[in-house]
């Protein structure tokens, strides 16, 4: 029977889906290389909610996309859900880029949002559900690759468009309003796609889910996967419609313990807190602008090629020894980083002074009497060691007045910093490559496998919301953690965090590697 399964035909369906992933990735990672200018143009202070939140207004929005997007997945179909994400990232790309209103700006990226939160729901579910069990993971997996590629390819828009477009205005317009094109693209393709099997099925649509399942693997694969499917649905005939007072039920405990936690956990790791802060890390690490961009490009790039490397690993593995391997590997990231933060030092010198000073003339950022002023200020903190940036940016603060801004920060930092910066880029590259054979490809998968046919939309719909909300939470607060507790603490607590989501995972999680979603359903449900 494996060997009629029509490859290729399971492979375009998966890659076409997952395209929505790749626009979840890009709209997600280019708001890294805008945020340093937009943040300028509307005003905005690094340590300010404000600041935060217009980074985490897309996860803000998917809160709602993730509450409504199974719901109407199994109302409407996968397929048309998936349609309607593809309008909304094309608004998201032209709204945000096109505006000079900051609350327009925020309303684009919350509506871009909402598609984010139904596609990144969605699309692994319909994957799931057209994937013969032998591939589901990895073929589930490539809409995880897709969101990494998206992440990659904005990392690399981000820095050819900021070296080619010098205006401050107009090159963050650029780098957000370009995710258009593979939207509008999304759009057009997803009419090549069929209806999910399984919700046709349980449609009463027997017959078309058999015509889309004999041609994904032949008649007697359709046959012997219906005749489960229809199992499953004769199973369930005769329950009540699904409510959230059965996805709470004690019969769902383990599995909502399993589906909450690993939701939970993959954005406690501050995956997206990093990945949107990338250059701002970098800098607060010593890097310049450019450099920063730069190594957020090698991030993309290492995301990229371990998140192909878990593709041939989760099915081969499994889920678990895969979340084992890259939480331990995240911890030890967290821990260099923590370490490099805390062994820093921050002084002015006078050739420290003289560079500011001449960088300010070169790039015109300040009147020659501001410039006058500035160098003035700093000079009265000449040789003087702090031990926590902190301290250093509060003295900085308090010493240039009003002068003090986020490019004035970061230019004071850079001639400023004695730290081992390479420790920092070992450290959140060994995140990435970590989250991405790990946390990244397996919870989607989990959530797409865990949960029973027949409430799986709303189950997943809940799963995805609190992933949101927990998402939505740390961008928001990250930047203010920065600035309250220092990069070291910042970094030691999130490693704290991930040991507690090893211990979770050690204990709760399953196995699923090579079951069929029916089998792990009755898996878990007598686990009750």
């Amino acid at each position: 029977m494996d060997s009629k399964i029509n490859k290729f035909y399971v492979v375009l369906l998966s890659v076409i889906v997952a395209l929505g992933g790749f626009l979840l990735g890009f709209d997600s990672a280019v708001i890294a290389g805008a945020v340093p200018y937009y943040s300028q143009i509307f005003g905005l202070d690094q340590a300010s909610f404000w600041f935060g939140f217009s980074v985490s207004s897309l996860t803000v929005g998917s809160i709602a996309g993730n509450f409504i997007g199974g719901i109407l997945a199994d109302k409407y179909g996968r397929k048309i859900v998936l349609i309607a994400t593809a309008i909304l990232f094309t608004f998201c790309a032209l709204g945000s880029a096109l505006t000079s209103d900051l609350t327009f700006f925020i309303t684009s990226r919350i509506i871009g949002g909402l598609g984010v939160g139904m596609a990144i729901l969605v699309a692994p579910m319909y994957i799931a559900e057209v994937a013969p069990q032998k591939y589901r993971g990895t073929l589930v997996s490539v809409n995880q690759l897709n969101i990494v590629l998206g992440i990659t390819v904005a990392f690399f828009s981000n820095f050819f468009i900021n070296k080619s477009i010098t205006d401050p205005d107009l090159n963050w317009r650029w780098m957000l309003g370009v995710g258009a094109i593979p939207a509008v693209l999304y759009f057009l393709l997803l009419f090549l796609v069929p209806s999910s099997p399984r919700w046709l099925a349980q449609r009463g649509r027997a017959d078309e889910a058999k015509k889309i399942l004999s041609r994904i693997g032949g008649d007697s694969y359709a046959n012997a996967t219906l005749k489960e499917i229809e199992n499953s649905i004769e199973k369930d005939k005769n329950r009540e419609k699904a409510y959230f007072k059965e996805l709470f039920s004690p019969a769902m405990k383990w599995i909502l313990i399993i589906g909450l936690g690993i939701a939970a956990l993959q954005q406690l790791s501050a995956i997206n807190a990093i990945l949107y802060y990338a250059p701002i890390i970098f800098e607060t690490a010593g890097g310049g602008r450019d450099a920063a961009f730069m190594q957020a490009v090698i991030i993309g790039l290492v995301n990229l090629v371990f998140t192909i490397v878990a593709m041939f690993l989760i099915d081969r593995l499994g889920r678990k020894p895969l979340l084992v391997m890259g939480l331990t590997g995240i911890i030890i990231a967290y821990v260099l980083s923590s370490y490099a933060f805390f062994q820093a030092e921050y002084k002015i010198t006078d050739e420290s002074v003289a560079t500011i000073s001449a960088e300010l003339a070169k790039e015109n950022k300040l009147t020659p009497e501001n410039t006058i002023s500035l160098t003035t200020a700093l000079e009265s903190m000449k040789d003087i060691n702090y031990s926590s940036e902190i301290a250093f940016f509060s003295a900085v603060k308090e010493k240039t007045g009003e002068l003090y801004n986020n490019d004035i920060k970061n230019l004071v930092l850079k001639n400023s910093i004695n730290m081992n910066a390479i420790l920092v880029l070992v450290g959140i590259l060994l995140f990435i490559a970590s989250f991405a054979i790990s946390l990244g490809p397996v919870t989607w998968a989990l959530l797409s496998e865990i949960f029973p046919n027949r409430i799986r939309g709303l189950a997943i719909s809940v799963a995805g919301t609190f992933n949101a909300l927990v998402s939505a939470t740390i961008v928001t607060v990250f930047p203010m953690e920065l600035a309250v507790f220092g990069s070291g603490t910042t970094f030691a607590i999130f490693a704290v965090i991930c040991l507690a989501g090893l211990l979770f995972v050690l204990k709760f999680i399953p196995e699923t590697k090579g079951k069929s979603l029916e089998q792990i359903e009755d898996q878990l449900t007598m686990r009750h």
